[in-house]
């Protein structure tokens, strides 16, 4: 799998661009920011960007699907759960900091035990709510995108609508800490990390 990782935009969003080696069919997870400079890396890399894979509906991560969508065409993924934010600036959070983001909706959603594909690549869906009421995981041989689900050192905030902290918790060790120490934790946020370090090492857990 082709992995490049990003940061854009003022919260400084991980936005993933992620690719079949053998198609070179694309996908950008979580375009918070700089549509056409996301995309310009993508043709970079000899990509064909097919899908746009929202995590989950904050503001933050889904700011440019428009964009995105408009210049390639590509069809928008998210758990369904958190589908409504997409197009309501109120339950995406963008209403409160003055300018209402608006995505179109989802053409697909990603479904807890369900198998998502990129090209010749398969994903597994881990339903992980307790951020956002439809935070999801993907999973693909040793690497997990993983949203703001988990953070090195940290976890992803529950005091927005629909958060939960026993949940989150509950979540994270249940899923995420049973796929094996060797796991590469992929976060919207922050520095890639590893299932071992978070498991021995985050505050959270340790």
């Amino acid at each position: 799998m082709i992995i490049k990782r990003l940061e854009v935009g003022p919260l400084l969003v991980n936005s993933y661009i992620i690719g079949c080696e053998k198609t070179r069919i694309g996908a950008i997870i979580d375009p918070g920011d700089e549509a056409e400079m996301l995309i310009a890396e993508a043709q970079s890399m000899g990509l064909n960007i097919t899908q746009i894979i929202n995590t989950h509906g904050h503001s933050d991560h889904i700011a440019v699907n428009t964009e995105v969508k408009a210049l390639t065409g590509a069809k928008i993924y998210i758990h369904p759960a958190d589908a409504e934010m997409l197009t309501d600036p109120r339950k995406n959070l963008s209403a409160y900091f003055g300018e209402p983001i608006f995505s179109p909706p989802a053409d697909g959603f990603l479904q807890e035990g369900e198998i998502h594909r990129l090209g010749e690549l398969e994903f597994r869906i881990f339903h992980i709510p307790g951020h956002s009421p439809g935070s999801a995981c993907l999973v693909n041989n040793k690497t997990a995108f993983t949203g703001d689900t988990i953070f090195y050192g940290s976890i992803g905030r529950t005091d927005f609508p629909g958060g939960s902290y026993e949940t989150l918790i509950s979540g994270i060790q249940q899923k995420l800490f049973t796929l094996g120490d060797d796991f590469a934790l992929m976060p919207g946020h922050g520095l890639p990390t590893t299932v071992k370090q978070e498991r021995l090492h985050n505050p959270f857990f340790s």
